[in-house]
Protein backbone atom coordinates (compact mmCIF):
# COMPACT_ATOMS: atom_id res chain seq x y z
CA UNK A 1 0.00 0.00 0.00
CA UNK A 2 1.81 3.43 -1.29
CA UNK A 3 0.46 6.35 -0.15
CA UNK A 4 1.06 9.01 -2.78
CA UNK A 5 -0.30 12.77 -2.93
CA UNK A 6 0.72 13.82 -6.00
CA UNK A 7 -1.13 16.81 -7.74
CA UNK A 8 -2.48 17.31 -4.12
CA UNK A 9 -2.71 20.84 -2.82
CA UNK A 10 -2.70 20.75 1.04
CA UNK A 11 -3.06 23.36 3.46
CA UNK A 12 -1.44 23.09 6.96
CA UNK A 13 -1.93 25.05 10.35
CA UNK A 14 0.59 25.18 12.95
CA UNK A 15 3.22 23.80 10.62
CA UNK A 16 6.58 25.35 12.05
CA UNK A 17 7.17 22.84 14.88
CA UNK A 18 6.24 19.93 16.32
CA UNK A 19 3.70 17.52 14.79
CA UNK A 20 2.65 20.26 12.16
CA UNK A 21 6.18 20.64 11.13
CA UNK A 22 6.40 16.49 10.70
CA UNK A 23 2.99 16.56 8.82
CA UNK A 24 4.64 18.77 6.21
CA UNK A 25 7.55 16.88 5.99
CA UNK A 26 5.61 13.62 5.40
CA UNK A 27 3.03 15.79 2.63
CA UNK A 28 6.25 17.05 0.77
CA UNK A 29 7.62 13.79 0.42
CA UNK A 30 4.79 11.84 -1.00
CA UNK A 31 4.28 14.24 -3.60
CA UNK A 32 2.23 17.46 -2.18
CA UNK A 33 2.36 21.14 -2.39
CA UNK A 34 2.23 22.54 0.85
CA UNK A 35 0.83 25.94 2.09
CA UNK A 36 2.13 25.97 5.06
CA UNK A 37 0.85 28.48 8.19
CA UNK A 38 2.72 29.13 11.47
CA UNK A 39 2.43 31.35 13.87
CA UNK A 40 5.04 33.92 12.96
CA UNK A 41 2.58 34.43 9.29
CA UNK A 42 -0.88 34.88 11.03
CA UNK A 43 -2.11 35.17 15.02
CA UNK A 44 -5.40 33.15 15.10
CA UNK A 45 -6.10 34.92 18.45
CA UNK A 46 -6.26 38.24 16.54
CA UNK A 47 -9.21 38.86 14.84
CA UNK A 48 -7.87 41.33 12.69
CA UNK A 49 -5.24 38.53 11.35
CA UNK A 50 -7.54 36.15 11.52
CA UNK A 51 -9.82 38.04 8.83
CA UNK A 52 -6.63 38.81 6.93
CA UNK A 53 -5.76 34.87 6.34
CA UNK A 54 -9.24 34.12 5.58
CA UNK A 55 -8.86 36.97 2.73
CA UNK A 56 -5.82 35.41 1.49
CA UNK A 57 -7.51 32.10 1.47
CA UNK A 58 -10.73 32.59 -0.59
CA UNK A 59 -8.53 33.50 -3.65
CA UNK A 60 -7.13 29.76 -3.43
CA UNK A 61 -9.37 27.49 -6.64
CA UNK A 62 -8.17 24.14 -5.31
CA UNK A 63 -7.59 23.24 -2.11
CA UNK A 64 -7.51 19.30 -1.41
CA UNK A 65 -6.43 18.73 1.72
CA UNK A 66 -7.33 20.99 5.34
CA UNK A 67 -4.97 20.06 8.54
CA UNK A 68 -6.69 22.51 11.34
CA UNK A 69 -3.36 21.75 13.51
CA UNK A 70 -2.34 25.32 14.95
CA UNK A 71 -3.41 25.26 18.57
CA UNK A 72 -2.39 26.94 22.19
CA UNK A 73 -2.81 26.00 26.15
CA UNK A 74 -2.65 27.70 29.02
CA UNK A 75 -3.07 25.37 32.20
CA UNK A 76 -5.13 26.95 35.23
CA UNK A 77 -7.52 26.11 38.02
CA UNK A 78 -10.91 27.35 37.00
CA UNK A 79 -10.93 30.55 39.37
CA UNK A 80 -7.84 31.61 38.21
CA UNK A 81 -8.33 31.41 34.13
CA UNK A 82 -8.51 34.94 32.69
CA UNK A 83 -11.15 36.24 30.23
CA UNK A 84 -8.49 36.88 27.72
CA UNK A 85 -6.85 34.01 27.68
CA UNK A 86 -10.01 31.43 27.65
CA UNK A 87 -10.88 33.78 25.12
CA UNK A 88 -7.59 33.17 23.06
CA UNK A 89 -7.66 29.55 22.98
CA UNK A 90 -10.75 29.65 21.92
CA UNK A 91 -9.96 32.04 19.09
CA UNK A 92 -6.84 29.78 18.31
CA UNK A 93 -8.46 26.07 19.17
CA UNK A 94 -12.02 26.55 17.77
CA UNK A 95 -13.00 29.65 16.20
CA UNK A 96 -10.16 29.41 13.51
CA UNK A 97 -10.32 25.66 12.41
CA UNK A 98 -14.77 26.66 11.78
CA UNK A 99 -13.59 29.86 10.18
CA UNK A 100 -11.63 27.95 7.93
CA UNK A 101 -13.44 25.38 7.49
CA UNK A 102 -16.46 27.45 6.02
CA UNK A 103 -14.01 28.40 3.20
CA UNK A 104 -11.96 25.76 2.45
CA UNK A 105 -14.94 23.64 2.86
CA UNK A 106 -17.01 25.83 -0.18
CA UNK A 107 -13.71 25.19 -1.86
CA UNK A 108 -14.17 21.29 -1.93
CA UNK A 109 -17.53 21.18 -2.47
CA UNK A 110 -17.30 23.12 -5.74
CA UNK A 111 -14.45 20.60 -6.71
CA UNK A 112 -16.68 17.80 -4.99
CA UNK A 113 -13.39 16.63 -3.14
CA UNK A 114 -11.51 17.27 0.17
CA UNK A 115 -10.35 16.27 3.32
CA UNK A 116 -10.49 18.02 6.26
CA UNK A 117 -8.81 17.15 9.60
CA UNK A 118 -9.09 19.05 12.71
CA UNK A 119 -5.80 18.00 15.33
CA UNK A 120 -7.95 17.70 18.73
CA UNK A 121 -6.76 16.30 21.60
CA UNK A 122 -7.46 13.34 24.08
CA UNK A 123 -7.84 16.57 26.75
CA UNK A 124 -10.94 16.45 24.07
CA UNK A 125 -12.46 12.83 25.62
CA UNK A 126 -10.89 13.20 29.19
CA UNK A 127 -9.84 16.09 31.49
CA UNK A 128 -8.06 16.55 34.54
CA UNK A 129 -7.62 19.70 37.01
CA UNK A 130 -6.39 22.79 35.27
CA UNK A 131 -7.94 21.77 31.70
CA UNK A 132 -10.96 23.75 32.09
CA UNK A 133 -10.43 26.36 28.60
CA UNK A 134 -8.29 23.67 26.86
CA UNK A 135 -10.94 21.04 27.28
CA UNK A 136 -13.48 23.33 26.63
CA UNK A 137 -11.84 23.92 23.10
CA UNK A 138 -10.88 20.24 21.99
CA UNK A 139 -14.54 19.00 22.94
CA UNK A 140 -15.78 21.49 20.93
CA UNK A 141 -13.43 20.79 17.98
CA UNK A 142 -14.79 17.14 18.20
CA UNK A 143 -18.16 18.26 17.83
CA UNK A 144 -17.33 20.66 15.07
CA UNK A 145 -15.88 18.03 13.59
CA UNK A 146 -18.71 15.38 13.41
CA UNK A 147 -21.19 18.49 12.09
CA UNK A 148 -19.52 19.23 9.23
CA UNK A 149 -18.89 15.90 8.52
CA UNK A 150 -22.44 15.33 8.41
CA UNK A 151 -22.94 18.37 6.06
CA UNK A 152 -20.35 17.89 3.35
CA UNK A 153 -20.23 13.95 3.13
CA UNK A 154 -22.58 14.33 0.31
CA UNK A 155 -19.80 16.30 -1.66
CA UNK A 156 -17.04 13.56 -1.00
CA UNK A 157 -15.62 15.51 1.56
CA UNK A 158 -14.68 13.64 4.56
CA UNK A 159 -14.05 15.22 7.76
CA UNK A 160 -11.97 13.67 11.13
CA UNK A 161 -10.46 14.69 14.25
CA UNK A 162 -7.06 13.40 15.30
CA UNK A 163 -6.66 13.22 19.16
CA UNK A 164 -2.78 12.76 20.31
CA UNK A 165 -1.84 11.51 23.37
CA UNK A 166 1.22 12.40 25.02
CA UNK A 167 3.63 13.63 22.81
CA UNK A 168 7.36 13.99 22.21
CA UNK A 169 7.96 17.54 21.16
CA UNK A 170 10.38 20.28 21.23
CA UNK A 171 7.29 21.94 23.60
CA UNK A 172 6.84 18.34 25.55
CA UNK A 173 10.67 18.41 26.25
CA UNK A 174 11.18 21.74 27.29
CA UNK A 175 7.52 21.98 29.81
CA UNK A 176 8.60 18.41 31.19
CA UNK A 177 11.16 17.13 33.41
CA UNK A 178 12.83 13.54 32.95
CA UNK A 179 10.98 12.68 35.63
CA UNK A 180 7.90 14.00 35.17
CA UNK A 181 7.95 12.18 31.54
CA UNK A 182 8.93 8.87 32.92
CA UNK A 183 5.85 9.31 35.78
CA UNK A 184 4.01 9.67 32.69
CA UNK A 185 4.75 6.81 30.58
CA UNK A 186 4.18 4.81 33.05
CA UNK A 187 1.10 5.20 32.98
CA UNK A 188 0.51 4.65 29.49
CA UNK A 189 0.03 0.71 28.24
CA UNK A 190 2.55 1.36 25.63
CA UNK A 191 5.21 2.70 28.20
CA UNK A 192 5.90 5.35 26.04
CA UNK A 193 5.25 8.49 24.60
CA UNK A 194 4.04 8.75 20.73
CA UNK A 195 6.27 10.34 18.50
CA UNK A 196 5.55 13.09 15.85
CA UNK A 197 5.76 10.49 13.01
CA UNK A 198 3.20 8.51 15.15
CA UNK A 199 0.80 11.20 15.04
CA UNK A 200 1.48 12.05 11.37
CA UNK A 201 1.09 8.41 9.73
CA UNK A 202 -2.66 8.54 10.34
CA UNK A 203 -2.91 11.60 9.13
CA UNK A 204 -1.68 10.41 6.11
CA UNK A 205 -4.28 7.67 5.75
CA UNK A 206 -6.88 9.45 6.55
CA UNK A 207 -6.09 12.10 3.82
CA UNK A 208 -5.04 9.35 1.40
CA UNK A 209 -7.06 7.52 -1.22
CA UNK A 210 -7.14 4.59 0.90
CA UNK A 211 -9.03 5.83 3.11
CA UNK A 212 -12.89 6.58 1.15
CA UNK A 213 -15.75 5.56 4.19
CA UNK A 214 -14.18 6.96 7.63
CA UNK A 215 -16.03 9.85 8.21
CA UNK A 216 -16.90 12.08 11.44
CA UNK A 217 -14.70 10.47 13.71
CA UNK A 218 -12.75 11.03 16.32
CA UNK A 219 -8.82 8.59 16.16
CA UNK A 220 -7.28 8.68 19.30
CA UNK A 221 -3.63 7.97 18.91
CA UNK A 222 -2.52 7.99 22.66
CA UNK A 223 -1.08 4.09 23.12
CA UNK A 224 -4.27 3.18 25.02
CA UNK A 225 -3.92 5.55 27.55
CA UNK A 226 -7.60 6.98 27.42
CA UNK A 227 -8.81 3.60 28.46
CA UNK A 228 -6.38 2.87 31.76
Amino acid sequence: MNIEFKNKIVLITGATRGIGKQVCEDYRSLGAKVIQVGSKDYDFSCNQEMQSFLTMLKKEKKIDICINNAGINHIDYLQDVKYESFDNIMKVNLYAPFLISQVVGDIMTKNKFGRIINVASIWGSKTKEKRSSYTASKTGLIGLTRTIASELGKYNVLVNSVSPGFTKTELTEKTLTQHEMRSLEDKIPMKKFANVKDISNVIMFLTSEFNTYINGQDIIVDGGFVNV
